[in-house]
């Protein structure tokens, strides 16, 4: 504690004595003096709130019919639950193990899952954070099914030895009841019956238990005398069965494509066989054998034929064919094809009574990437529209924003021309899956999360109340011409796939501009508009970048920068066609090295442009003397200034959209002041150029940008897999790598990890350096190459004070780099609106404003009170509406805050690199604070966000520590160990937005949100919806007069006299090991959310009875009167014969 004092001491003086070493500007710390900072470290808590999209490697599925909650387990553990649209629920097994299979306790508010390491959990749902009540490891048998009937407590476990166990699962206790496979199958049988697939009770009788062997063998067991009654044998292996709701017949679907259909009492031989995909020989023969029937539902409805749905059981002659689902109705069979391959499926039913008419209206089918609701009850079987959101991973996600407390007019904007985009077709039924109710949070406030994809698409989600939800799909690649074959794909392509990748975003909410960069060094500016137009010509603007200085390049040593390199590249006409003529270049590789041709083609034809994001202008980076344009790693957009700029390893480009002219072309290098004391060397001259592909310069370029291009959800090797060594490694690789493209480090980090095990037992070969060169990207030459490239990696729009002698604002651009630099940039802009469009924009640069360790994140600027100064703006107007409407709507942009006066600081400059934060005061340029954030390792994101009603700096690092700092004086607030980097995709897509919120993929096809608010972390459970509501079990079916009569209705077995204690005995002990849950205590049931979830369920529990005990009440007073009747009656009588002779009656 005294160290940390005296350090704390030592940071104090420090600032002070740079504070009073800068003598023009006196004031400076008494103006920070007068800052009160009202963030504190109790203003902060972490924690996840909830998970969207589509379950990663989903393996199985289960219904609770009366609830209407559909629960999905997955290979990794997890739970995803779903009710109405909004109501979702996520949880995680600790073990990690894949679930095999899920079974509900039907309306009562609970969930049995089995997994493959053997054990059985019992979930607690009454709760809205769903917990484990009690666990139970079995030790010597492997699970394979369990089944549990329909309001019952005794669960039934087949094993891999193809024994069956039964588990209380009330108190979680193991039966001494067991049925041994040995005594289920037919003595004279040698081999052993396999697995058990199947287990499931006569729906007329439950003292009858059908058990299925993997073999082919099926056993109807008679619980009571402990023997079999039945054993059905078919020479295929058996993969389901199902019955028929009378309990008479059952069918069997196998491993040949074929079902088999039963009658209990005739186990001779089936009494059907029909190979629904066979074909059928004329001589009468047996069909063809087809693909195995993974599974069968046999399902009967009061007014048709019965509906038999199976998966699986094509011709093997179908290659290529995709999954199918197969429903069979009387004469009429439908195959179904669907777009993944099919997990599992489920058939919806009016009751959960197996013994009634089933009376099925819908088949919910989980695919491995997507979860399909098909509607029985209309013809063509069409599906129902989906309400969640589970298409994030349509095309995988490349790139992650998120924008919270937008503006309100936002989200119905975007909707309402989104809305125009859906698919026709639907049923027009509502949603099946209806449980649920959501929270009653008070967050209110709109948040947007835009994703962009591999495919070039960028999907705009409503983010708010705790929900998601898609707004508006936008299709970037519609801009470009489309290769129709292999064989005519441009030869200029930088990727073999997904040229059109986004790569890196940016939007202002307010004037809803958007600029877009893409894989292939292309940028897209869109404005939003609410008509739809036709674009004859896209407007287009090549821009020439290049890192080497020719003998006339030198730069200008005056204050006033003009570009560096030749305009001419840079070509402004409306034609995509004809680049500019250059002498002894040509377009194609046998010509020569490519030069001034872009990676893709925009489109020649007219664009119609439905509502909506509608292109502004196309911005393409061109091959550059046999060398591909390097990836775009930052980029900015301006609706005040009319301005985006983008840079890359090259350099910085500026661009006037308005006038659709290039004002900038310049080198990173160039940046600096000829006096500037952080100005960096250019990079030694490389070696005399060769024709595309035959240096590795060329070629690594090229490699970069494909993999790049690939999406953080391609497969890349996760660095927790290795061993420490190889992990150390892994780590000093990544820092080296993260200062040259901090945004995009994930792609870097991804080629390392696959590269490590090869590259980090090589020695390098000194003696051949041009070998070096073609090596892997990680040979120690070119990454000195590399690190001697000083990219950019952040911009910020604002008005400030260019220079130190300045005390007008004016517009600026914070220019920050990979080396840590941060450089300011003079904007002037023409002055009145009316001469924005005639005259040029002029452009300065103004040399370094301060220089920190590692690659630059973020800036931003605060006032003299501390708060946040966002980039100006021009709120939105529509491009397409009448001029009229246009002045109407087009405000002039915020008001600047008062100019600087004489010796004072009014402004403070926040830049945070991937090792420090500093705070310097402007326009003196004195740093005020300073703060180191790792030493040992790096932040991979960082942002300036809003919460609590000031301004903190919130941090990601590559240790998985997530911590805040207060502003302007950095102090730590939050530090909490959150995530270790385990996945390259969870670095590419972090991001913090205001509030206390921020979120991350945690899977290819999830996004994982979480806060760091104390106070949303003190509401979450107001917030968050609620699974379980009491609802009424529908009434068991009505047995007739006759069935009652002549025994024929539904057997029901007291299952406590055959499973119980006293009648099976105590279970070996050694066979499992009962884990209390860590929600609950032994025996209670559902001990899930404090005294409040106990009050809550205890109310229930009393309505539930009082509700019992009326029903008693009422049926007691009926019994009385006919008592009283019956008495009445019999008195009358009496008096009537009382005096009469027996021979008078």
């Amino acid at each position: 504690m005294k160290k940390f004092n005296i350090r704390k001491v030592l940071d104090g003086l420090a600032a002070a004595s740079s504070s009073s070493s800068s003598s023009n500007q006196p004031g400076t710390q008494r103006e920070n003096d007068v800052i009160q900072e009202t963030l504190q470290s109790d203003n902060f808590q972490l924690c996840k709130t909830v998970r969207h999209g589509f379950p990663y490697q989903p393996s199985s599925m289960a219904f609770d019919p009366v609830q209407k909650i559909l629960a999905v387990g997955t290979q990794t553990g997890a739970l995803r639950l779903f009710g109405r649209a909004g109501v979702e629920c996520y949880c995680q097994h600790e073990s990690g193990a894949a679930v095999i299979q899920l079974q509900f306790l039907i309306n009562e508010g609970a969930l049995v899952s089995a997994l493959t390491d053997d054990s059985i959990h019992l979930w607690n749902l009454r709760q809205k954070i769903p917990a484990i009540l009690h666990s139970l490891k079995f030790n010597r048998e492997r699970i394979t099914y369990v089944h549990l009937p329909f309001q019952s407590k005794w669960l039934y476990i087949g094993t891999e030895r193809g024994n069956i166990h039964i588990v209380n699962v009330e108190s979680f206790t193991l039966s001494g009841y067991v049925i041994m496979w040995n005594k289920a199958i037919e003595l004279s049988t040698k081999t052993h019956p396999g697995p058990v697939v199947h287990i499931s009770d006569n729906p007329m009788d439950e003292g009858k238990l059908l058990i299925g062997y993997e073999c082919g063998v099926v056993v109807m067991w008679d619980l009571k005398c402990k023997k079999a009654d039945y054993r059905y044998s078919y020479d295929e292996a058996i993969h389901s069965v199902a019955w028929h709701h009378e309990g008479k017949q059952f069918v069997c679907s196998h491993s040949d494509g074929s079902l088999t259909t039963w009658n209990i009492r005739a186990p001779a031989k089936f009494a059907q066989i029909i190979t629904p995909h066979g074909k059928q020989p004329k001589d009468g023969k047996k069909p063809e054998p087809c693909k195995p029937i993974l599974k069968v539902e046999y399902k009967t409805t009061r007014a048709g034929d019965p509906f038999m749905i199976l998966s699986g059981g094509l011709s093997y002659d179908t290659v290529g064919r995709r999954a199918c689902l197969t429903v069979m109705h009387g004469k009429s069979t439908a195959v179904l094809e669907m777009d993944y391959p099919i997990v599992d499926f489920l058939t919806l039913c009016e009751t959960p009574y197996p013994n009634d008419v089933q009376e099925p209206y819908a088949v919910v089918v989980l695919l491995e990437k997507d979860l399909v609701l098909i509607d029985l009850g209309q013809i063509g079987y069409p599906i129902f529209e989906n309400p969640y959101p589970l298409t994030i991973h349509e095309s995988p996600v490349t790139c992650v924003e998120y924008f919270a407390d937008c503006p309100a007019e936002l989200i119905p904007a975007l909707y309402s021309v989104g809305s125009r985009q859906k698919r026709q077709g639907y049923s027009k039924k509502e949603w099946p899956l209806s449980g649920g109710n959501w929270g009653q949070g008070t967050q209110s406030y709109p948040e947007i999360i835009i994703t962009g994809h591999a495919d070039g698409t960028i999907k705009f989600w409503d983010a708010s109340a705790f929900m998601l939800q898609v707004l508006y799909k936008l299709k970037t690649a519609k801009v470009f011409e489309k290769a129709r074959g292999k064989e005519e794909k441009p030869s200029a392509d930088i990727v073999d796939e997904d040229p059109f990748a986004i790569q890196t975003l940016s939007w202002c909410p307010e004037s809803r501009m958007l600029s877009v960069a893409g894989v292939s060094a292309h940028v897209i500016i869109y404005r939003f508009s609410k008509q739809e137009v036709t674009t004859e010509v896209v407007q287009l603007l090549e821009v020439r970048m290049q890192c080497e200085f020719s003998d006339g390049d030198s730069p200008d040593p005056g204050g006033e920068r003009s570009p560096t390199l030749p305009t001419p590249g840079a070509s402004s006409s409306p034609q995509e066609g004809e680049p500019p003529t250059q002498p002894s270049t040509g377009n194609n590789a046998s010509d020569g090295p490519r030069d001034n041709i872009p990676c893709l083609q925009v489109r020649s034809s007219p664009l119609k442009q439905s509502p909506g994001y509608q292109v502004e202008l196309v911005i393409q980076l061109v091959w550059v003397s046999g060398e591909p344009p390097q990836p775009i790693t930052s980029l900015a957009v301006n609706s005040s200034y009319g301005l985006v700029v983008f840079g890359n390893s090259n350099g910085l480009a500026v661009v006037d959209y308005l006038q659709k002219a290039l004002l900038l072309n310049m080198g990173t290098t160039e940046l600096y002041s000829p006096s500037d004391p952080y100005v960096r060397q250019p990079r030694s001259p490389r070696k005399s150029k060769q024709p595309s592909g035959a240096l590795s310069e060329s070629n690594d370029g090229s490699n970069t940008s494909e993999d790049r291009c690939k999406s953080p959800t391609s497969g890349s090797t996760s660095p927790c897999n290795s061993d420490d060594e190889r992990k150390q490694k892994f780590i000093e690789k990544v820092k080296c790598k993260s200062r040259r493209f901090s945004k995009t480090v994930a792609n870097d980090f991804a080629r390392m990890s696959r590269k490590i095990s090869s590259s980090g037992e090589q020695k390098p070969d000194l003696d051949a350096k041009d070998n070096s060169f073609t090596r892997s990207r990680s040979s120690s030459v070119n990454s000195i190459d590399r690190e001697s490239r000083e990219a950019i990696s952040a911009f910020h729009f604002c008005e400030s004070f260019p220079r130190k002698t300045d005390s007008v604002l004016s517009p600026c651009l914070l220019v920050g780099t990979t080396q840590g630099a941060v450089m300011m940039v003079a904007v002037s802009l023409p002055p009145g609106a009316a001469q924005r469009l005639q005259q040029p924009v002029g452009i300065s640069s103004c040399g370094t404003l301060v220089s920190l360790k590692g690659g630059i994140l973020t800036m931003a600027l605060l006032d003299s009170t501390g708060a946040l100064l966002p980039p100006s703006y021009e709120p939105w107007y529509d491009p397409n509406a009448s001029d009229e409407e246009k002045e109407k709507s087009r405000k002039r942009r915020p008001a600047s805050p008062p100019s600087s006066q004489e010796g004072q600081d009014c402004q403070f400059a926040v830049v945070c690199s991937e090792k420090q934060a500093k705070v310097v005061a402007l326009p003196s340029q004195t740093r005020i604070y300073k703060h180191n954030i790792t030493e040992a390792s790096f932040v991979l994101r960082a942002d300036v966000v809003q919460m609590a009603g000031t301004n903190c700096i919130a941090c990601f690092c590559a240790n998985g520590h997530i911590m805040t700092l207060s502003l302007p004086s950095l102090r730590p607030l939050l530090d909490v160990n959150y995530l270790p980097l385990t996945d390259m995709r969870i670095a590419r897509t972090f991001c913090f937005t205001n509030l206390g919120q921020a979120l991350y993929l945690t899977s290819p096809t999830e996004i994982q949100r979480i806060t760091y608010s104390q106070e949303t972390c003190d509401n979450l459970q107001e917030m968050l919806s609620e699974l379980f509501t009491p609802v009424e079990t529908p009434e068991a079916p009505n047995r007739g007069f006759f069935k009652g009569l002549f025994g024929g209705g539904a057997q029901s077995l007291d299952r406590e006299d055959l499973f119980g204690e006293t009648a099976s005995g105590k279970a070996s002990r050694s066979l499992a090991q009962h884990i209390p849950g860590q929600g609950s205590l032994e025996g209670m049931k559902g001990a899930a959310s404090g005294v409040v979830g106990d009050l809550a369920r205890a109310r229930i529990a009393l309505d539930e009875r009082g509700q019992k005990l009326g029903e008693l009440e009422e049926r007691t007073a009926a019994m009385m009167s006919s008592a009283d009747s019956f008495s009445k009656h019999a008195h009358d009588m009496m008096l009537k014969y009382k005096d009469k002779k027996w021979y008078q009656l």
